[in-house]
């Protein structure tokens, strides 16, 4: 299962989810459904929320085996 902290990092820099979804190059609905961990995003993406958030990947998602 992979989980995020897209909205903690969100929260640090102040940003909406709009601001996120701009910066990355995606619709805020993804943003939304990343944050509530109804989707997984691409590798790319991934590395794209990460450093619009200024954090290490490894910061931003967390990967546990299970579920």
């Amino acid at each position: 299962m992979l989980e995020n902290n897209i909205a903690v990092g969100r929260a640090e820099k102040r940003w909406t989810q709009q601001q996120l979804a701009d910066a990355v190059g995606v619709s805020r609905q993804t943003i939304v459904a990343l944050e509530k961990n109804k989707y997984n995003p691409s590798l790319i993406l991934a590395f794209k929320i990460a450093n619009s958030l200024e954090k290490e990947i490894t910061d931003v998602f967390k990967y546990e085996e299970g579920e």
